[in-house]
């Protein structure tokens, strides 16, 4: 995988974005682009958060809680609407959640003392994370909701269509194994479900990865929490993706 220039974040990523030339040059000096593997462990729980990372070129990175038993669940996902510790204030601090890549691609890496400096510089930087950390509260409070009502059908579904949006490909190279440890259920759970959306003609399920087919089904199979939260980040950040039915 060709590592693609900073041009290509600065375009793929709805934050970087948003950004003028003057706000572009306060970060632009330190920033990387990074290319990152399915699987890869960012952080773990309790790691000082040193650098930003703004996904872009289909990355989907997962924040993910473990609980006892070894087992972990997914509290939310971020791709290229948004940023990897862009929400830190005041300096370094220990993560809370592991991150973990699900589907690789490429992310801008900014040391964490060169955005928080780039916040005190440009009201517009400043304003952009507090309104987006708002947008990341969000996705979690109704993760939680979702996760306590919703069934596993439903959940899904709505799983499947962030990663849709986020991906920019119909083909998500997720295995079963990895859908069923976000979901926080067991993989014949999730075997199940796929093959009643698979029955359906809402996904395609080959070896090592999943397919959209129809994703105007998959959004009405879905519970109205993904629906609830791109609504609150287009309302509060602008238009995040593909969006819609």
């Amino acid at each position: 995988m060709s590592v693609p220039a900073l041009d290509a974040a600065f375009s793929g990523n709805r934050l970087l974005a948003t950004l003028s030339a003057e706000d572009r040059a306060l970060l632009e000096p330190s920033m990387r682009v990074l290319t990152l593997e399915s699987g890869t462990c960012m952080l773990d729980a309790g790691d000082t958060v040193t650098t930003s990372l703004f996904p872009f070129d289909g990355l989907i990175v997962s924040l993910q809680i473990e609980i006892s038993g070894n087992r972990s669940v997914e509290v939310a996902s971020i791709g290229m609407e948004g940023a990897v510790g862009g929400i830190v204030s005041c300096g370094v601090v220990p993560a809370f959640a592991q991150t973990v890549v699900q589907l690789g691609g490429h992310a801008a890496a900014v040391p964490m003392k060169v955005l928080e400096a780039a916040k005190l510089a440009s009201p517009h930087i400043k304003n952009l994370f507090c309104r987006y950390a708002d947008a990341l509260l969000a996705q979690i409070m109704q993760s939680v909701a979702c996760n306590a009502f919703h069934p596993i059908e439903a959940r899904a579904a709505r799983w499947l269509l962030h990663a849709h949006d986020r991906a920019g490909s119909e083909r998500l190279a997720l295995t079963q194994e990895s859908l069923a440890g976000l979901l926080g259920v067991q993989r014949t759970t999730v075997n199940a479900v796929a093959r009643v959306l698979q029955e359906q003609g809402l996904i395609a399920y080959r070896r090592g990865a999943i397919q959209v087919v129809n994703r105007a089904g998959l959004s009405k199979a879905a519970c109205g929490c993904y629906r609830a939260v791109e609504d609150h980040f287009q309302s509060v950040l602008g238009p995040s993706g593909r969006g819609g039915g």
